[in-house]
């Protein structure tokens, strides 16, 4: 890689929770961001406000024990970051309802229907607006010619028009970094892969398995 090559690194945290952590049981403070930032980059100079982290933000809830300590646990993260100059971009988690029908997609549907359950609603928190902040960021740093290639941890395909004009307009080059993580060989949908849409979009790409995250879990 060349030395003299300036890079900006771009994270999902909610998707990188997703993909990596959640699947490898990695709480986000036991894990050293900076250390793996480090990894990835190399020799290359990381430049000034380079290292940037998106994330929807954790609101604790009136006599709502969990959301109270997810608010603690993420305060403290960016605490972590923002001591070694990460710019924290974030939005707001937004509550959906989700259907899921019940039919013969679901494991022991029979068994389901036979109680009388034809479909599940979940109440499940999306992140609002995450990605078009991820995306112009990223824009704007190749218009602005703030960086020569833009590190990219995310698997969301929503980036790719992003993607397009970094690469095609601005001339520069986006490194993907995606994740092949086996947790279950019988149930693929147990485990991470990457995104064969971003592998044809990228300039350059790295997926990275389970043994190439283990180093990084703080031990301090």
């Amino acid at each position: 890689m060349d030395k003299n090559e300036r890079v900006q690194i771009f994270i999902d945290g909610g998707n990188f929770h997703h993909l990596v952590l959640k699947k490898l049981d990695i709480k986000e403070l036991d894990f050293c961001f900076e250390e793996f930032i480090d990894f990835l980059v190399g020799d290359r100079e990381i430049t000034e406000l380079g290292k940037r982290f998106y994330i929807g933000t954790v609101r604790e809830k009136e006599g709502d024990e969990y959301s109270k300590q997810a608010m603690a646990k993420q305060t403290a993260l960016f605490s972590t970051l923002e001591a070694k100059k990460w710019q924290i971009k974030t939005s707001k988690l937004r509550n959906r309802l989700e259907k899921i029908i019940i039919d013969e997609r679901t494991i022991g549907y029979k068994n389901i229907l036979g109680k009388g359950i034809t479909c599940i609603e979940i109440n499940r928190k999306r992140e609002k607006g995450i990605d078009v902040k991820l995306a112009t960021d990223m824009i704007i740093g190749a218009m602005d010619d703030r960086y020569d290639s833009a590190i990219l941890i995310s698997s969301d395909t929503d980036l790719i028009p992003a993607i397009d004009i970094v690469t095609k307009r601005f001339k520069k080059k986006v490194e993907y970094i995606g994740f092949s993580i086996i947790i279950d060989e019988s149930d693929q949908s147990q485990n991470t892969k990457p995104s064969q849409g971003l592998i044809g979009k990228t300039s350059l790409q790295r997926i990275l398995v389970k043994s190439d995250i283990l180093p990084f879990i703080c031990t301090c």
